[in-house]
């Protein structure tokens, strides 16, 4: 398998009204290609982003065992950090901690407005993207599309081919209310733990250890394990030498699981989406727990657009715990997404661009 090339950026965010006046969050980026990926003015470039509490290095087992599939689709694949998340939130700290609008962090509706300020953007012109999330970062990437960062004649209102979207937390509200109090259970399951979660090690090392006999990293493939401990862990700035400790500041990962509202509209996104003939895939874990039954059949109902939906073996995290069995079903659908591009340009796969 070819090691990726790797190449880091930050991207600095659309002018928030919380924020003052020319003081601008920034998005944490990383770039991945291989040696043979496909030319870019016929491979498709992958947007992924990550669910509550990760980082987009936790993508990386995955990326690296698509283009090992389908390198002859690919061109590139663009990780983002949430801005209080990974890298972003050391980029970010100062105006997190000093800003007085800051108090709630950032809202998955104004990352979506980041990325889809990102995906606009001239680094971006010309490509043909896939947006690729996981759980609640689902929702702000259909958010993009529908971003309200202003669009000119030279960068289309949507740049996006396609969309996979993995165990999605987007849910109509009234579907949200008709199961109430476990919703509201899980929510606070989750708050609690986050708050009470360990987070400084005297090594990376020890942290490795630490959590690969714990739940929930115990079940995690171990290269997305070592992903969290290299790059979603920083020097402790409090401690010893060589300590480390969690980049993100776990109050504004609580705060992401209460910031229902943009899970709340996503669902219309998606629709418009279909309607628009922007195609929507949605894979769900043979063994998740999260999402109800009914919620995955809403989504594959003709109301929300008729989406296409598949099954990976794993629990909700499965980026986390079956990054090679969820690439393989992504390769899948990507075969479907370039199929129906080569036949609706007239051309066979072998001779058409995606």
């Amino acid at each position: 398998m070819l090691p990726l090339d790797v190449a880091s950026s930050t991207f600095e965010c659309p002018q928030n009204i919380r924020d003052p006046a020319g003081v601008r969050l920034k998005l944490a980026v990383k770039r991945y290609t291989t040696p043979d990926a496909a030319p870019p003015e016929d491979g498709l470039t992958l947007l992924l982003a990550h669910c509550i509490g990760a980082h987009k290095e936790q993508w990386e087992p995955t990326i690296q065992r698509i283009f090992a599939l389908r390198s002859v689709l690919v061109h590139d694949a663009y990780a983002v950090d949430w801005q209080t998340h990974g890298d972003a939130a050391v980029l970010n700290r100062g105006i997190l901690e000093s800003s007085p609008g800051r108090v709630d962090g950032v809202s998955a509706a104004e990352w979506g407005e980041a990325i889809g300020a990102f995906v606009r953007s001239s680094s971006m012109r010309g490509k043909r993207i896939v947006g690729i999330g996981h759980s609640a970062s689902c929702s702000a990437l259909v958010h993009s599309s529908e971003s309200e960062y202003q669009s000119t004649s030279s960068t289309p209102q949507s740049p996006y081919s396609a969309f996979i979207l993995i165990e999605p937390t987007s849910i109509p509200q009234d579907l949200y209310y008709r199961d109430l109090d476990t919703r509201m259970s899980q929510m606070e399951f989750v708050v609690s733990a986050t708050l009470r979660r360990r987070e400084a090690w005297a090594s990376r090392e020890e942290a490795f250890a630490w959590m690969r006999n714990r739940v929930p990293w115990s079940v995690w493939d171990h290269r997305v394990l070592r992903r969290l401990v290299d790059h979603g862990l920083g020097p402790d700035p409090s401690g010893p030498a060589g300590s480390v400790r969690v980049k993100a500041d776990r109050r504004y990962e609580a705060l992401s699981y209460t910031d229902t509202q943009p899970h709340f509209d996503a669902p219309a996104v998606i629709a418009r989406l279909a309607s628009k003939s922007t195609p929507v895939h949605f894979v769900w874990a043979e063994g998740g727990e999260l999402i109800p039954l009914f919620v995955q059949e809403y989504f594959a109902s003709a109301a929300a657009g008729g989406a296409s939906t598949s099954k990976v073996a794993g629990g909700h995290m499965l980026v986390q715990e079956n990054p090679d069995g969820l690439a393989e079903r992504i390769c899948v659908i990507l075969d479907d997404v370039c199929e129906s591009r080569a036949r609706g340009s007239g051309r066979g796969r072998s001779g058409a661009r995606l």
